[in-house]
């Protein structure tokens, strides 16, 4: 990273506390990300996110589901102001709200999982219940996932993971924590400043059920 990189611009959404997006913006004050926030797009005025972007003077668009008839109508409102924004990419930031990706934003849309898909992942599998199915199972390394989005739930190619270890003594909370700070922190800032250097290749192979993701130089 340089201070003369050009930012790569994106939006980002939110639903709830909004700690990615603080990340971000922390990430991006200590010159280790180069990406411009140009929006933050939030399902619910009460997001206390929100005051994250306040704090960072990002511009921010509230765009509530319940005010659309269908998801095609309410995936347009959330969409139509990133295009006005000239984003690159829109991010998912603990964005709970399943979109209808239009052609434009075909792999242009990225989320994290808290979970290293294909396990504990799709409808309803968020926040502590990932944590809790893990745990459960037994598994011994748990993380996140970071990938490119459609319009299924965690369904998109995967771009990168990254790895905790499930200690024998862990609860749901403790696992979420550490998930969070050593995962998830570290696997978004390093996803996005990929696609900022170009490095990020989604290659169609015949025969294959979806896309791979390659990453250049590694």
């Amino acid at each position: 990273m340089t201070s003369s990189r050009e930012k790569m611009p994106i939006a980002v959404l939110i639903s709830g506390t909004g700690r990615t997006l603080k990340n971000l913006i922390d990430k991006i004050n200590a010159g280790e990300l180069d990406v411009e926030i140009r929006l933050v797009v939030s399902s619910s005025k009460n997001a206390f996110g929100l005051q994250y972007a306040e704090q960072a003077g990002i511009d921010v668009a509230i765009v509530e589901s319940s005010n659309y008839g269908n998801r095609e109508m309410f995936s347009e409102a959330v969409f139509e102001p990133c295009r006005l924004a000239g984003v690159r990419y829109v991010v998912m930031a603990g964005y709970l709200k399943l979109l209808k990706i239009p052609a434009d934003m075909h792999n242009r849309v990225l989320n994290i999982h808290p979970s290293l898909i294909p396990s504990f992942c799709g409808k309803n599998m968020y926040g502590r219940l990932v944590h809790e199915q893990a745990l459960n199972r037994g598994v011994k390394v748990s993380g996140c996932t970071v990938h490119f989005v459609d319009d299924h739930y965690d369904n998109g190619p995967i771009l990168i993971q990254e790895t905790v270890k499930v200690k024998s003594n862990d609860t749901v909370e403790s696992l979420s924590d550490r998930v969070l700070h050593e995962a998830e922190f570290v696997a978004y800032p390093r996803a996005l400043q990929l696609l900022a250097e170009n490095r990020v290749e989604i290659v169609y192979t015949e025969g294959e059920e979806r896309p791979r993701v390659v990453i250049k130089d590694e």
